[in-house]
């Protein structure tokens, strides 16, 4: 089983990339095999509703000069989605945004039916509005969502920063947990549920 997660930061080792790589982490040790993909510098198109990617058997969107199609490619041998990006102006990052819109209308028969989920990344305000708009899409391809223990929700401004929100990384752990329960579940109709850390909570205010 394998697990694509998605870098949708334009910076590869901020906070959101920390946010993914906790839940790689988990992942791994849970005998899940995982790949990130960064969504990079270069621009990302948004979708123009041209229907064009509906002619192509290959499911595949008629713009080639991006990762969507890339990313495509790679959900056909992989069992589930994470995607990660940071929050900027209450919204999630337009790169990522534009990425999930046009590689699940073009391809959607790679994604539908995959366990997915979501996280956002904010220096304080915003993220689960930008949660909500990232995870809703997943809800209109039959892709079950995984969830945690809150709202998957990191916080920092500096690189490497979220590492110190304790509560935000404990919440990824616990996502890639479930995430690897219903994978095992729905490839062998095996196993319990994770056993759940002690919670570790943390306020803005200490």
């Amino acid at each position: 089983m394998k697990v694509l997660l998605i870098n949708g930061s334009p910076r590869k080792d901020g906070n959101t990339g920390t946010a993914l790589r906790e839940a790689a982490m988990q992942l791994e040790k849970n005998g899940i095999e995982t790949e990130t993909l960064w969504i990079g510098v270069r621009p990302v198109r948004g979708c123009i509703a041209c229907n064009s990617c509906k002619a192509n058997a290959d499911g595949r969107c008629v713009f080639d000069d991006d990762i969507t199609n890339r990313v495509i490619e790679k959900m056909e041998g992989c069992d589930a989605l994470i995607i990660g990006a940071p929050v900027y102006w209450g919204q999630p990052a337009a790169q990522a945004m534009a990425l999930q819109q046009r590689m699940l209308y073009a391809g959607g028969a790679a994604f539908r039916g995959k366990p997915a989920a979501v996280m956002t990344v904010c220096r304080r305000g915003g993220a689960s509005a930008a949660f909500q708009t990232l995870q809703m899409p997943f809800q209109m391809c039959s892709m079950p969502i995984v969830t945690s223990q809150y709202w998957n929700i990191a916080y920092g401004r500096e690189p490497g920063q979220s590492a110190l929100d304790v509560e935000g990384m404990q919440t990824m752990r616990k996502l890639a947990d479930n995430m690897s329960f219903m994978l095992r579940k729905f490839s062998t109709g095996e196993g319990e549920m994770p056993e759940a850390e002690p919670w570790t909570p943390m306020h803005f205010i200490r």
